[in-house]
């Protein structure tokens, strides 16, 4: 695998750094690859924008950051106005299709929109957006296996919401593989 850049983009408060930590964690403590977690956020502690940068590769990693993505997250509008020009060309750009109205985009790029703050919502706890996304990221993209996916959730939560975190990852990743369906039927 070559190195897979990856970018999430949105505000303080709806996890994305989280989101980013537990994609690392599954890459590299247990599918036995290598990561890297570089984020960026504004000194406000919610509502301000912020973004994670993932590097997944099988091969040691010599430069940590993010050059040109070919997977971006972006669940505000800001973040999509932001990242989107870095996306690579046949990129893969997912976001929260009501958080983020799509502008133009080269054809190469395929889009999977996803209602995760409204399936959050329907979980009765906000704060679960970031592990629908890890779960809808995770069936779209492959980078990760579901095992790992759910190992790394396990060691970052709090054990009291373990198992609320770990259906909001099943949502999400149901989600994703529906959506994978639609675009191949």
């Amino acid at each position: 695998m070559a190195s897979s850049e990856i970018k999430i983009g949105g505000l303080g408060g709806q996890g994305v750094i989280m989101a980013g930590m537990i994609l690392g964690k599954a890459a590299s403590l247990h599918d036995e690859k290598f990561a890297t977690l570089i984020q960026a956020f504004g000194p406000e502690a919610r509502g301000a924008a912020c973004s994670a940068q993932v590097l997944i590769d099988d091969d040691p990693i010599l430069y940590p950051y993010v050059v040109s993505p070919q997977f971006l997250v972006t669940l505000s509008q800001d973040a999509f106005r932001q990242f989107a020009p870095e996306l690579r060309e046949g990129g893969v750009l997912m976001f929260d299709e009501d958080m983020v109205t799509l502008g133009k985009l080269p054809p190469s790029i395929r889009t999977y929109g996803l209602p995760a703050m409204r399936l959050a919502e329907s979980l009765g706890r906000k704060q679960v957006l970031n592990l629908i996304v890890v779960g809808f990221f995770t069936a779209i993209t492959g980078l990760v296996s579901e095992a790992a996916a759910r190992a790394a959730i396990r060691d970052t939560v709090p054990p009291s919401t373990i198992a609320l975190n770990l259906h909001a990852f099943e949502v999400g990743f149901a989600q994703g593989k529906s959506r994978l369906a639609d675009k191949t039927n």
